[in-house]
């Protein structure tokens, strides 16, 4: 891709266009890993021709990906999906070839740096992963197996993107539900609202809703997403992944997936998760318990806490022992104040400007972009697509649209969330969608200042994935801090800076669910891991997802949901979704640091960029934590938030 706003352009175009981009990409990687094959010189050029061989595939793959989940129009999303699949062919083609491997194993990397070393050593090893020493049949069917994985994915994503349900209920069902929530769901002709499964709808309706009844509606067409059209899909994920694993010699999919990962193997994410839910098993007996106690408030005939009261019991508890109202906070965070807010926090923290491109071709009206500058210097762009429509991504995330690489090309990304959208009333937020936008934006930022490194192939977020999750789980925490949300958190109506009092409460609301929280997550890893764990002829999925939910999860299974047909990382993340409370362990003991220099500290924000952003997968994950903090990391830190 070239030109300034190349990737832009091929978002906010036709079908026919992002086809022919697919196909120019596909005949410069193919041109240039023949060049490479045949090229003699030097380790460098050699390494260059390799690199943006690669390169070409790889930023309209992430493109690609990109506009399938975001683009309006039905015809781009299917000419994505026909794009990433063409461009997966091409990437295993690369993997399996004998004489790319040959080629570059045959470097001489005598002289060359600790970085350039690494990429090889870490690339040399994938194409082994991918079976690239095998036979001519194995490979062959490595290569049949990856195609159809491809279609597969993109088929269990399709299904749950495209399957937002609808409760109809009375009027009276909106009790409790903030004033703006009710005067943007009128009722129908019919007299009754319409309340849909896209978060902006249920995440305050769970919250807030005070019938216990219409709460369980709304929960449980959650749960049915996906229903039936994933069974057979997310069967055949599983079936397909499993013989692949086999065939590249390894015994489950899980052990494939893990071990090019910090944590190394299946075993250890499987101990690790026991570990996790063992440490928290106290802290969630606590928990249930004051549910129930507060349930019987209500009902006191009540004998157990079911799912779809969690939100709404928790927030009363916070409200009644803790003195937080969840809605005093939401007038202070209005969604474009808290935009402009972490924009400048980000920017004072890392020593970068965003300025706003109206220029910028974009795929939806809802999209903002802007370039991102540091000393003056062009370093990124990003795209805001904040708010939910029709067949979009519906949960939040980065989305690559292009990796940068050092006097090359700046690295490009997008958010995609779905966030209320100001209209005729203010966008008001709920303090965990303030959370979940810094999550997302930590992404981004990581991207940004990973974009440019020497090697496109180590650039960006590309360290081991189960570290990817630490530097947006480490921002979450300023939006627990008083004087960085004072510096953005204001009224919408009357101007008044958000109390600091009201912070104080909502770090000690926060303190509560904990145990919860962290199994359920732990219920979610294990799911992910168990699946994969094993010879999918020897279990059901549903029957084992009832076996893990009664070991791991806080609340029991509940008949006739199927929640797993809507998980999605079970296609993207597979077996490791256990990597986002592995990353939690990291990013609290990173936090340590800003705890004692301060959250507002731009030298310790610096040296954490250098350290540890920057970098992208140019070294060992561990490396550069040990880099920031002067020592190995450890349990201790998230030990002790757990338990405080």
């Amino acid at each position: 891709m070239s030109g300034e706003f190349e990737a832009a352009r091929l978002a906010s175009g036709g079908p026919e266009e992002l086809t022919r981009a697919t196909g120019a990409a596909i005949a410069t990687a193919r041109a240039g890993i023949e060049r490479f094959k045949a090229a003699e010189g030097a380790p460098d050029a050699l390494l260059d021709i390799f690199d943006e061989a690669n390169a070409a595939l790889s930023n309209l793959r992430e493109l690609a990906g990109m506009i399938a989940k975001a683009h309006p129009e039905e015809a781009v999303r299917t000419a994505a999906d026909a794009a990433e699949q063409e461009i997966d062919k091409v990437a295993t083609d690369i993997s399996l070839d004998r004489g790319v491997y040959d080629a570059l194993a045959a470097i001489d990397l005598g002289a060359a740096d600790k970085t350039t070393r690494y990429w090889v050593e870490k690339t040399l090893r994938e194409f082994r992963r991918a079976g690239v020493d095998r036979d001519d049949a194995t490979r062959a069917r490595v290569r049949e197996l990856q195609e159809e994985l491809v279609g597969i994915g993109q088929d269990f994503d399709r299904n749950i993107r495209s399957d937002t349900r609808t409760a109809t209920v009375a009027p009276s069902a909106l009790d409790g539900l903030p004033d703006d929530y009710v005067r943007a769901h009128p009722p129908g002709e019919d007299g009754l609202v319409r309340i849909t499964t896209e978060y902006p709808d249920i995440i305050p309706f769970l919250t807030y809703a005070t019938s216990a009844d219409a709460r369980e509606e709304l929960w449980r067409l959650f749960q049915m997403r996906g229903h039936p059209a994933n069974i057979e899909v997310l069967d055949r994920l599983v079936e397909r992944r499993h013989e692949l694993a086999t065939l590249l010699g390894y015994p489950s999919w899980a052990q494939y997936v893990t071990e090019n990962k910090m944590i190394g193997s299946a075993d250890a994410a499987g101990d690790f998760i026991d570990r996790i839910a063992s440490v928290a098993a106290g802290r969630l007996g606590a928990d249930l318990a004051t549910l129930l106690e507060r349930k019987r408030a209500d009902d006191p005939e009540a004998a157990a806490v079911d799912p779809w009261d969690n939100a709404y019991l928790q927030d009363r508890v916070k409200a009644e022992r803790f003195a937080f109202d969840s809605q005093a906070m939401r007038p202070y965070f209005e969604y474009d104040r808290v935009k402009v807010g972490l924009m400048g926090l980000t920017e004072r923290l890392f020593g970068v400007t965003f300025t706003r491109r109206e220029d910028a071709p974009v795929w939806h009206p809802d999209v903002e972009a802007y370039d991102v500058a540091r000393g003056g210097v062009l370093i990124g762009r990003i795209f805001l697509d904040m708010h939910p429509r029709a067949d979009k991504y519906n949960h939040a995330a980065m989305f690559t649209m292009v990796n940068g690489k050092a006097g090359v090309r700046i690295p490009e990304c997008a958010l995609l969330c779905n966030l209320p959208k100001p209209g005729a009333e203010p966008a008001l937020l709920q303090h965990n969608e303030v959370s979940t936008f810094f999550h997302e934006f930590g992404h981004l930022i990581h991207h940004i200042f990973a974009g440019h490194t020497r090697w496109a192939g180590v650039g960006g977020i590309s360290t081991e994935w189960d570290f990817v999750e630490a530097p947006s789980q480490l921002l979450e925490e300023w939006t627990l801090d008083a004087p960085t949300l004072a510096l953005f958190a204001v009224h919408h109506e009357t101007g008044e800076p958000l109390p600091a009092e009201l912070v104080e409460k909502l770090r000690a609301a926060e303190e509560f669910g904990k145990g919860i929280f962290v199994r359920q997550q732990m219920f979610y890893a294990a799911v992910s891991l168990e699946i994969y764990r094993r010879d999918p002829a020897t279990f059901d999925i549903a029957e084992l997802k009832r076996e893990l939910q009664a070991k791991y999860a806080p609340f029991p299974e509940v008949p006739g949901t199927w929640f797993h047909l809507s998980f999605g990382h079970l296609d993207g993340y597979s077996a490791i979704y256990y990597t986002y409370m592995w990353s939690l362990v990291i990013a609290k003991d990173l936090f340590t640091v800003f705890k004692r220099e301060g959250l507002l500290d731009s030298e310790t924000a610096g040296r954490y960029r250098d350290a540890v952003l920057a970098p992208g997968g140019s070294a060992p994950a561990a490396e550069l934590v040990r880099d920031f903090l002067g020592r190995e990391y450890t349990f201790d830190a998230y030990q002790a938030w757990l338990n405080s």
